[in-house]
């Protein structure tokens, strides 16, 4: 803050308005301050402009506030709690986070954690900085490192590998898919491979396609455009603006089924709505009763939606509506469609899944999950060896893998390690 104080001459260089006013001055017109914008900006302008840019870029670094949240929150024999909200999301019946917001802390990339701890735990900020240039990127990938086990514990983090892309498939119907999982292949590889109709290899034949399909796999399953795709970081991966529309045809050519699971699912709460009538879409029912839309799910448990209306979208087409907290967090009518129904869904079904998990893992102290992933602590001791971590690491991802009486043929996967502080393996 003094820094960019400094060199921009501002009172609060945090201030949108301020910050722009200087880029005006330095002949620089810009309508907004975005990641993504200054990343371009940064790019383009002088080195004095792009020093400034940079320093508030760290600035805005908002992750590195859960340090302050965790100091907060903590109890007084330093753990946290509370951090999670039982059926928090409405539209899934997820836990949402709570304090801390666990589940959207940032990714480690750095190689050396260990080292970068030790740095910060002593203090030593001008060596951080040294090495990790800037010092409050390190900060912001060690925030999850901060959850550590207690003395004469280790974490166990265990976690589905792709379960919403599995249970998509699964309940849709695509069993191209499904095979891919149940052999164990890599997804993005077979994805690309179909998509382009060429064999494609991670880290070998045509590999440079794989990056294709991985970020049409991330961001088409939902009905997703080339807004989706863009905001997948697209154009940061050398995906020309002109292919993205190909991209999208050819993955849902690829998909026929969940392509049209979507619309069979739109179709069906359409006239569930209209009708007041039951119908049911791959098992999947849908009932309207006492001014709600109710969606059945496969384990018995169901979704709600208020108020359910077709209305007129501000293009004038016939849409999907229900009242419900939006995006601001006012109660309001909010627009929906096949393609969102479905990933509700998907969600749902998925977090039944690790709710499923969690029942029969209960012998062991869960003390967090963030969506797919469940985070364990357990007992160690001197006699304790590699060996036997392994091994329980081994059967509580196959205990994980046990699919539900009410999804089977499902198939699952679940990986796991052992740390003494939280971090992404």
């Amino acid at each position: 803050m003094t820094k960019l104080q400094e060199k921009t001459g501002l009172t609060n260089p945090k201030s949108v308005v301020q910050f722009k006013t200087y880029l005006e001055k330095h002949g620089i017109c810009q309508d907004s301050l975005c990641q993504k914008d200054v990343d371009q900006l940064l790019k383009t302008s002088p080195e004095d402009i792009c020093e400034a840019l940079g320093l508030r870029k760290q600035l805005m670094k908002n992750s590195v506030r859960k340090y302050q949240a965790m100091q907060d929150a903590v109890c007084r024999d330093g753990r946290l709690r509370g951090m999670f909200r039982f059926y928090g999301a409405s539209r899934s019946g997820r836990w949402s986070a709570h304090l801390v917001q666990l589940q959207n802390l940032p990714k480690n990339h750095i190689s050396d954690l260990e080292q970068a701890r030790k740095l910060v735990k002593t203090g030593d900020y001008k060596m951080l900085d040294l090495l990790y240039d800037p010092a409050l990127v390190a900060l912001s990938e060690l925030v999850r490192t901060a959850l550590v086990a207690r003395p004469g514990f280790t974490f166990l983090v265990a976690d589905y590998a792709a379960i919403e892309a599995r249970v998509l498939a699964y309940l849709a119907g695509e069993t191209w898919r499904i095979g891919v999982f149940a052999s164990g292949e890599d997804i993005y590889c077979a994805s690309a491979s179909r998509m382009f109709r060429v064999p494609v290899e991670k880290n070998g034949l045509n590999q440079d396609l794989r990056e294709k399909g991985k970020i049409a796999e991330l961001a088409l399953g939902y009905g997703g455009g080339i807004g989706a795709l863009k905001s997948m970081g697209a154009a940061e991966m050398g995906i020309s603006e002109e292919n993205l529309q190909s991209l999208v045809a050819s993955w849902r050519v690829s998909n026929p089924h969940i392509t049209q699971f979507w619309w069979d699912v739109d179709q069906a709460i359409r006239e569930t709505i209209r009708h007041h009538t039951q119908t049911e879409v791959r098992s999947i029912r849908f009932l309207c009763k006492r001014n709600m839309l109710f969606i059945h799910l496969p384990s018995g448990r169901d979704l709600c939606y208020v108020k359910p209306r077709i209305s007129r979208n501000r293009y004038g087409n016939e849409c999907i509506t229900y009242e419900g907290t939006g995006s601001s967090g006012s109660w309001e009518r909010i627009e929906s469609y096949g393609p969102k129904f479905v990933e509700n869904i998907v969600q749902a079904v998925s977090r039944d899944i690790l709710a499923h998990a969690m029942k029969i893992l209960r012998e062991y102290r869960i003390i967090g999950h963030v969506h797919d992933e469940l985070l364990m602590e357990i007992p160690v001791d001197s006699e304790s060896n590699m060996a036997d971590l392994t091994s329980k690491v081994e059967k509580i991802c196959s205990d994980m893998c046990q699919t539900p009486e009410w999804i089977r043929g499902l198939t699952l996967d679940a990986e796991g390690y052992c740390t003494d502080y939280y971090r992404k393996q």
